[in-house]
């Protein structure tokens, strides 16, 4: 028997979710060799390599099931194989959430350490908020490179039309609220830190099988409920409150922002190895090992915001090395 749309959802959300685990359990491994006095170094040195190798390596087996999770999708809708570009996993790695560097955002933790030790906490403490920093960038990093990977391999299936949120329990109320919404397929997702939602590729303009908020809501406990919605707001939605009159649901929640990556763009990386290709320049920045391209890499949401029509979305994810 094929599997429905709603399984495959339910797989790639396992995917994801077990790369997140097994990444936290490595840092965990590494965070406990580490001393709050040389944090820093200890995150400028071969312990920062080792978590760093790890998200890439986390990014990069998302990205390789994104394809295929997409193509699977369509068939269960009744569609067939028809994307017009393979997906480059190794393009959506070494860069975070947004664009920004992801070398950059995996010291932040040490920071945080250093300003709770300054605030007089002790130092184990100090830790345990260190670690919590990086369990966090570091999931949703991987979470964020997911769903961009699948909406970029949505956009190489001209079936795909849209996709839709999937919520799994247990979730914030701000995520619940939007359970089953559905977007134009290059449209931004909205997401916040830890976020775990994701994007099921749509081949018509509804799909049933999405749990609702309201579906959500009675599948949750009680204590659950209180938790989740408070107990004022968890007794208005059981006495027929609309939950998205409860939650704001947009509050703490965003798209990636940022317009341009530099990952990539060194001259042994892979959009700088294309941009050299076509006669692209490269330069020496001040204190980087490589010289780099002298374009800026768009981003995969950036690209989605500028191009007009699917024609031109594949071109530039082309361009820029999201597809081949």
């Amino acid at each position: 028997m094929m599997a429905t749309a709603a399984d495959l959802a339910a797989g790639r959300y396992r995917q994801v979710a077990r790369t997140e685990r097994a990444l936290v359990a490595l840092i965990q491994r590494i965070w406990r060799r580490l001393s709050a006095a040389t944090i820093a170094e200890d995150l400028e040195g071969e312990a920062g390599a080792a978590i760093l190798a790890a998200v890439v390596a986390g990014q990069i087996s998302v990205a390789q099931g994104a394809q295929a999770f997409v193509a699977a999708s369509m068939a269960a809708q009744g569609g067939a194989g028809v994307a017009e570009a393979a997906l480059t996993a190794a393009a959506f790695a070494g860069f975070a959430p947004g664009g920004g560097s992801l070398e950059t955002l995996l010291f932040v933790p040490a920071i945080g350490v250093r300003q709770r030790l300054a605030a007089g906490m002790p130092a184990q403490e100090a830790m345990l908020g260190g670690l919590a920093d990086m369990a966090m960038y570091a999931t949703t990093t991987v979470a964020d490179t997911a769903r961009s990977s699948a909406q970029v391999a949505m956009a190489a299936d001209p079936q795909v039309v849209a996709y839709t949120r999937v919520v799994n329990l247990p979730a914030c109320s701000r995520c619940i609220v939007l359970a089953g919404q559905q977007y134009a397929y290059s449209e931004g997702f909205l997401r916040h830190p830890r976020c775990d939602c994701q994007t099921v590729p749509l081949r018509e303009k509804e799909w049933a099988g999405v749990q609702s908020p309201r579906d959500l809501y009675e599948a949750m406990s009680e204590a659950e409920r209180r938790r989740t919605f408070t107990v004022a707001g968890s007794r208005a939605v059981g006495e027929g409150a609309d939950l998205g009159q409860v939650v704001n649901a947009r509050r703490g929640m965003s798209r990636p922002d940022a317009a341009t990556t530099s990952e990539g763009t060194t001259r042994r990386g892979l959009y700088g190895r294309r941009v050299r290709r076509t006669g692209g320049g490269t330069a020496r920045i001040p204190g980087e090992r490589y010289a780099r391209t002298t374009q800026s890499r768009l981003t995969p949401e950036e690209i989605f915001r500028r191009a007009e029509g699917r024609a031109e979305q594949l071109r530039l994810l082309r361009r820029y090395g999201y597809l081949v």
